[in-house]
């Protein structure tokens, strides 16, 4: 089973890791495509306020796009631990039991802009890059659709997406019966479902963090659904080729 989780646009800062050594991330079929990005996230970061335009930064947040200046010499930690926000919060990876983190470097992979994906345990730098960055000179879409098309068509076992739309574009997963794409809902007194904003990111970290303590390798949809029940997930069939977890 392979879970695939968004990143998060802040992240936290610091870190215990040497710099960034794409040697040691997972998947290094994406090497190449990292250069590619890390060489545009490089000229992108030459002229600061210009930059802070093109990753869409509010002046609040312009110092962001500093950290890309850094992203090759700054300390790094372990991806799961450096991502910020509301699905992680939720998911809290450092409280997690040391069993469980080993499950997640084996069954964890979170999509970026910057990394096309990252293992759970893989050790990366800050930086800002999203999914609708404009960088000079190349397309995001264009870097990362191939290689991650691929990388996902040649992985065995059940695909659970529950990246957002933006990163998922970014390298669609395979349709085929055990890929699925997870929507977070809720389900209104008429009985009709309907997508949530505000929650979708806390539904997806609080469901990420129940399937690594579990720590079962799901062989199938079947078996998810299966356990989903067991354990009080309101986990159920949606669209074709989409699973509905409703809150």
């Amino acid at each position: 089973m392979l879970i695939l989780l968004p990143p998060s646009e802040t992240k936290r800062h610091g870190g215990d890791g040497p710099p960034l050594d794409l040697a040691t991330l997972s998947f290094p079929e994406l090497t190449t495509a990292r250069r590619q990005a890390l060489a545009g996230l490089k000229a992108l970061s030459r002229n600061l306020a210009a930059a802070a335009g093109m990753l869409r930064l509010g002046p609040s947040s312009a110092t962001e796009a500093a950290r890309n200046r850094v992203v090759n010499t700054s300390p790094t930690m372990a991806a799961i631990d450096r991502y910020d926000g509301v699905l992680f919060d939720e998911l809290d990876a450092a409280s997690l039991p040391a069993s469980a983190r080993r499950f997640a470097a084996e069954h964890v992979a979170i999509g970026s802009a910057l990394f096309g994906l990252s293992g759970a345990l893989d050790p990366i730098p800050g930086y800002r890059l999203s999914h609708d960055s404009r960088v000079p000179g190349i397309s995001l879409g264009k870097i990362w659709r191939p290689p991650l098309t691929a990388l996902f068509a040649e992985r065995e076992g059940l695909i659970l997406d529950l990246r957002s739309e933006g990163y998922a574009a970014l390298g669609p997963a395979p349709d085929r019966r055990d890929s699925v794409y997870v929507r977070v809902v809720s389900e209104g007194g008429d009985g009709r479902k309907r997508a949530l904003t505000h929650f979708n990111k806390k539904g997806k970290g609080a469901f990420a963090r129940r399937l690594l303590l579990a720590e079962i390798d799901h062989p199938d949809v079947a078996s998810l659904l299966g356990w989903a029940a067991a354990e009080g997930i309101r986990l159920e069939p949606g669209a074709p080729g989409e699973l509905d977890l409703v809150v």
